[in-house]
């Protein structure tokens, strides 16, 4: 019987869920998992996660003070990371508040005090990833951060200076947003595409050749798809972050699944790159300010974690209220 394309997918390529859902982690059992900002709003919302709410809002009334909302924010997002640590063998990426993403120290004390939150609940540094924006600031929070052996995931990442900065600052991982790259090129008027022609996946894959080209320690994972076919297409990178929706139909799905990125091949294939690019603050800036798509989807990507932060906050705020009135 042939193997599901999930499973062969996994034979090459850490696969990681892009998810807040307990039960879908305990269902598809990837290696890693990832959240944000969107995928804890979406948890905290769904019945089964009460007591996780509960728990969260009857430990930030004992707190008190102006700052109990975002702190029990920031316990939400904790707590739901640590159980995620008791299911998956491997990490789990927390991110760093998206209105702090141009506030390189911010950042940096928040990271810092989400590891200490971890600590504290018996989960080790080692099984955790900062996420940070890949904005200037949020590269530069990373390069402290690992300096402190506190490994970072530079997410909302379209565009190879993005990654080159990532790289150079030493971080862990980054997730280059495939499927978002695709909106704007087909809203731009762009396509139609195909699997192998789609922006973000040649995105990735120039990524990918570039860091393999030069020896680069940073993991490549793929993120934000909108169908399988392009993650079939980047069968092979080091790590791909799939919602629960997509890997169900992977594992669905049956037929040969061939590898399209592998490390042998992809210094030949990141040929055009014949040494390392050099940037720094002005040069960074200006290449993004020369692509207009990172530079709106990578402001948009924030405004959106902003917007669904904020709500979270809201949510919290008013059962904060509810529970000091009780």
């Amino acid at each position: 019987m042939t193997a599901s394309k999930l499973d062969q997918l996994r034979a090459m390529t850490t696969v990681v869920a892009d998810t807040g859902d307990i039960e879908a982690v305990r269902r598809l059992k990837p290696v890693d998992c990832t959240t944000n900002p969107t995928l804890i709003l979406k948890a905290v919302e769904t019945p089964a996660y009460a007591g996780f709410v509960e728990e969260a809002i009857a430990w930030g009334k004992r707190q008190g003070g102006s700052g109990a909302v975002e702190a029990v924010c920031d316990r939400l997002a904790v707590t739901f990371g640590a159980e995620l640590t008791r299911i998956v063998p491997g990490r789990v990426s927390t991110e760093v508040d998206a209105d702090l993403s141009f506030d390189t120290q911010a950042s940096i004390d928040k990271a810092r005090a989400i590891i200490a939150a971890y600590k504290e609940r018996g989960v080790g540094r080692e099984r955790i990833l900062i996420k940070l924006a890949s904005t200037w600031e949020g590269v530069q929070a990373a390069r402290v951060l690992q300096g402190e052996g506190i490994d970072c995931n530079l997410t909302l990442l379209f565009a190879l200076p993005q990654a080159v900065a990532a790289a150079d600052a030493g971080a862990f991982l980054i997730s280059p947003f495939v499927g978002r790259i695709l909106d704007w090129h087909v809203k731009a008027g762009g396509g139609p595409y195909t699997a192998e022609t789609d922006p973000g996946v040649v995105s990735v894959k120039s990524i990918y050749a570039y860091y393999k080209a030069f020896g680069i320690k940073t993991v490549v994972m793929g993120a934000s798809f909108r169908n399988t076919g392009e993650i079939e297409a980047l069968a092979g990178c080091d790590r791909l972050t799939i919602g629960p929706g997509l890997l169900d139909e992977l594992a669905a799905a049956t037929g040969n699944l061939p590898r399209r990125l592998s490390p042998a091949s992809s210094p030949q294939s990141g040929s055009d790159f014949t040494k390392r690019i050099v940037l720094d603050e002005k040069a960074f800036r200006f290449a993004m300010n020369e692509d207009p798509m990172a530079t709106e989807k990578l402001a948009e990507g924030i405004r959106g974690f902003v917007k669904d932060l904020r709500s979270l906050r809201k949510l919290v705020a008013a059962k904060l209220d509810e529970a000091k009135a009780a």
